[in-house]
């Protein structure tokens, strides 16, 4: 079937509105819009038929589309009215049509004879001819992937809904005091209610929290603030233990902002402004604007960690029997259950990791300092230890004297496959 006989036969359906012609042979031709293309089509048929173009013309509301197809300035303005308050680089509109317009495109494409899938169909065409205006009005990008904004557009209701994707920002943090979690831990006598039996809680104060701070709690504020958004949530490269320090290169983590309003900010400012919030107890360092990929790449990062720990023996080591035993470890496969220590949060199974590397310093008969280099998951306190003989070797083990970890200091987190040096998972790169 031609063109114009798909066209002529559309307009004896009833009044059809430019837009919805053109949709019909959208696959057909370039170039032009729908509207354009379907007012081609009734002026060739007219030219042909040698009537005038009046003939062919709706006489009334286009029954397929109720018209909408003469809003999408309308919509756009609308869009960027409701993203005013938002600074955004990309965007992606979406439409939601009523079953009812969905039903007409089909009746149309069967009532001229053409395949349901032919040209194209109404949700699309409002998709890009208000995405189009958008981005013009806006001075935005389309992105289809992960835009910073999104545009919903229900036909049925009349209404226009926003999604505002989250903000990233990378660095690595060191933590420079005890007792500090990672991250918020709820009390556990009261839930993180802050409240047992109608009065506060006496394991928490009333806080709700176990700890009265956090490194998520020291870092997160300053960029929510600056960012302008409702939350920021914390995303770490693993974790310490809370009264184990993060010192040297730091630990690699992302805070997510959700819904903010600006995302232009300077990641240098930025860094000195969480410092200086977190007074000591953390510090920040290669703050960079980053994409949504950078979080699963931190929590799924396959990382060795170095180590420093004091060690306490109950009985007296000498110096041979030390290096002796530390030797024994170095390069060994250790086979660790389960710590007794987290086994209620944790399934019991057993454990294959590596020791890279370790060596060590006596200070006296009872006490050294322990560097150990390793993979990823392995414990380094039960290394020590053997807790109960559930990590095998270890250096008590080794030694038939019972021995304890009493302060541990993370110095490096590294990546075995390191990705944080590639520009496509960074905002504001050549390559992003």
């Amino acid at each position: 079937m031609t063109v114009l006989a798909t066209a002529r036969r559309a307009v004896e359906t009833g009044p059809v509105c430019d837009a919805c012609l053109g949709r019909l042979v959208a696959d057909r031709s370039f170039g032009l819009t729908n509207a354009e293309r379907g007012r081609s089509l009734r002026v060739a048929a007219a030219l042909e038929d040698d009537v005038p173009v009046a003939e062919y013309e709706p006489d009334g509301e286009c029954w397929v589309c109720e018209d909408e197809s003469d809003r999408y300035e309308e919509w756009a303005e609308r869009a960027a009215h409701a993203l005013a308050e938002y600074e955004f680089d990309t965007y992606q509109t979406g439409t939601k049509v009523p079953p009812l317009l969905e039903e007409n495109d089909r009746l149309l494409r069967e009532d001229v004879g053409l395949d349901p899938d032919a040209g194209e169909p109404l949700k699309a065409e409002l998709n890009r001819e208000v995405g189009k205006r958008l981005g013009a009005d806006t001075d935005a990008e389309v992105d289809f992937e992960r835009p910073d904004v999104l545009v919903i557009l229900d036909l049925a209701t009349d209404e226009l809904s926003v999604q505002v994707n989250s903000a990233f920002v990378y660095g690595r943090y060191r933590k420079l005091e005890r007792d500090i979690p990672q991250t918020k831990w709820p009390c556990n006598d009261c839930g993180g209610t802050g409240r047992k039996r109608g009065a506060a809680c006496d394991g928490c104060g009333g806080s709700g929290y176990r700890y009265d701070e956090s490194v998520e709690q020291l870092t997160a504020p300053p960029v929510r603030e600056a960012m302008d958004g409702e939350e920021a949530v914390f995303h770490g490269a693993g974790r310490e233990d809370v009264d184990a320090l993060m010192l040297e290169s730091g630990r690699p983590f992302v805070l997510e902002v959700k819904e903010p309003r600006t995302r232009d900010v300077d990641p240098t400012a930025l860094e000195r402004e969480v410092n200086e919030f977190a007074e000591g107890k953390v510090e920040v360092e290669g703050l960079r604007l980053a994409t949504h990929e950078m979080v699963e790449r931190v929590k799924e990062l396959d990382a060795t960690k170095t180590y420093r720990m004091d060690v306490t023996f109950e009985e007296p080591v000498d110096a041979e029997s030390f290096a002796a035993a530390l030797e024994a470890l170095d390069g060994a496969t250790i086979h660790q259950d389960t710590p007794q220590r987290v086994t209620h949060r944790r399934a019991d199974v057993t454990r294959t990791r590596e020791v890279y590397d370790i060596d060590g310093e006596l200070s006296d008969d009872h006490t050294a300092t322990v560097e150990v280099h390793g993979e990823g998951g392995l414990y380094v306190k039960e290394l020590v230890s053997s807790d109960d003989g559930r990590t095998e070797p270890s250096l008590a083990g080794l030694f038939g004297v019972p021995a304890e970890v009493t302060a541990l200091d993370v110095l490096d987190v590294t990546g075995e496959d390191e990705p944080f040096a590639r520009p496509e998972f960074f905002r504001g790169t050549d390559d992003a």
